[in-house]
C-alpha cells in the first residue's frame, strides 16, 4: 500500500469507528495577528494548511477587494512566529493590464506537494480558476496552471481527499445574480475533472465538507436566506440531497467547518442575522444539532469574517479569519 495513504486511512478509521466526543471545552493556546504591517492596506479570505514545519496561511491583499493590484500572499507559522508575508500569485496579464485575484485555498496533494488554488478575474461572475504547486512546503511555487473552462476548483473552503483517492472540491458560481453550489471532482493529479450538482430552494455558495460514519458526506453552505443550508451524499459526492435549512441563523458571509479525528464537527460562522461583528465556533456530534462553544469576536461594529479551520496532527485546532479587512487573525485551540 502506498505510504501516502496511511494518514488518510488512519483518519478515516478514527472518524468511522470511534463514538463522538461529548461537548468539548475549547481553550485558547495562542491568538494574534499573522502580521502587524504589510505592503497592502486591505485583506480577506484566508486559508490554512499544516506543513512539516508548522502552519501555512494564505489570503488575498491589495488596495481593496476587486482592485487590480489584489494579489495572493502567504505566511508560515513556526512555533509562535509568523514569517513576513510573501506575494506568491497575481493577476498580471501584461505590462499594462492586470486582474484582481481571489479566494486562495491550500491543499496537500497525495504526492506530498502543496497546491494553492485561487481565482483571477474582474469579479466572481467572470473569474476563472488557477493553481500553483510547491515542493518545498510553500517556500517557492510553480508557474500557474489554469483549470479547464467551466471549473474553478475549491471556491473558498478546503478541498478534501476521498477514500477512492479522488479530490472533492467544494465550489459555486453566480450567473445573472443567481447563486448555485456544486462539487468538482478530480483525480489525485488534478486531472479528469467532473461536476456534481447541488440543488435546492436556496441561493447557496461556498460549501464546506464534513465526514460522517459509513462514508456519508455533508456540506454546509452560505445562503442569502438568513440561514446556513446543508445537503448530504452517500456516494462520495457524486449525488447530493436537496439543500435544506440547518436552522443556524446566519448573516450571508463565509463559513468553514471541519470534522475532527474523533468524529466531532466544528463550524466557524457569524451566527447573527445582519452584520459581521460577531464570529463564533459552533460544535455538533451529528452535523444536525449545533451549539455555540466559543465566541471568537463580538463587537458593536466592525468585521470578523471568512474563517478557515483545520485540525493539526497534534490535535489542536487552528482558525484564521479577516479582522476588520486590515489584518488576518489566527487562533490556536486545545479541546
Amino acid at each position: 500500500m502506498p505510504s501516502f495513504l496511511f494518514p488518510l486511512i488512519s483518519l478515516l478509521g478514527l472518524i468511522f469507528s470511534n463514538p463522538p466526543l461529548e461537548k468539548p471545552k475549547p481553550e485558547i493556546l495562542q491568538a494574534g495577528f499573522i502580521y502587524e504591517s504589510a505592503p497592502f492596506p486591505s485583506c480577506h479570505a484566508s486559508t490554512l494548511l499544516e506543513t512539516e514545519n508548522g502552519i501555512l496561511a494564505a489570503w488575498f491583499g491589495g488596495t481593496y477587494e476587486r482592485h487590480p493590484d489584489v494579489s495572493i500572499y502567504t505566511s508560515a507559522l513556526s512555533g509562535e512566529t509568523w514569517s513576513v508575508p510573501m506575494q506568491v500569485a497575481d493577476g498580471i496579464e501584461n505590462e499594462v493590464f492586470r486582474n484582481p485575484t481571489w479566494n486562495p485555498v491550500l491543499h496537500r496533494l497525495q504526492d506530498g506537494k502543496i497546491a494553492l488554488f485561487y481565482k483571477e478575474g474582474p469579479n466572481p461572475r467572470e473569474w476563472w480558476g488557477l493553481y500553483k504547486t510547491s515542493t518545498d512546503e510553500g517556500k517557492t511555487w510553480s508557474k500557474e496552471v489554469q483549470l479547464q473552462p467551466g471549473f474553478l476548483g475549491p471556491v473558498k473552503n478546503k478541498a478534501v481527499d476521498l477514500p477512492s483517492g479522488k479530490i472533492l472540491h467544494p465550489s459555486s458560481f453566480e450567473v445573472n445574480n443567481v447563486w448555485t453550489s456544486h462539487m468538482e471532482i478530480s483525480d489525485e493529479n488534478l486531472q479528469n475533472w467532473s461536476k456534481s450538482e447541488i440543488k435546492g430552494p436556496f441561493g447557496a455558495i461556498q460549501p464546506t465538507v464534513l465526514f460522517h460514519p459509513g462514508g456519508k458526506l455533508q456540506i454546509l453552505c452560505r445562503t442569502r436566506e438568513g440561514v446556513i443550508a446543508t445537503a448530504w451524499s452517500t456516494d462520495q459526492g457524486i449525488t447530493w440531497t436537496e439543500l435544506s435549512s440547518t436552522d443556524i441563523v446566519h448573516n450571508n458571509s463565509g463559513i468553514d467547518a471541519v470534522t475532527l479525528a474523533d468524529g466531532y464537527h466544528l463550524l466557524v460562522c457569524n451566527p447573527i442575522p445582519k452584520g459581521r461583528n460577531k464570529l463564533s465556533l459552533l460544535g455538533s456530534s451529528d452535523g444536525v444539532k449545533w451549539e455555540e462553544l466559543l465566541v471568537l469576536e463580538n463587537e458593536e461594529s466592525g468585521e470578523f469574517s471568512y474563517p478557515a479551520i483545520i485540525q493539526a496532527k497534534d490535535g489542536t485546532v487552528h482558525i484564521s479569519y479577516t479582522h476588520h479587512r486590515k489584518k488576518i487573525k489566527h487562533v490556536q485551540l486545545k479541546l
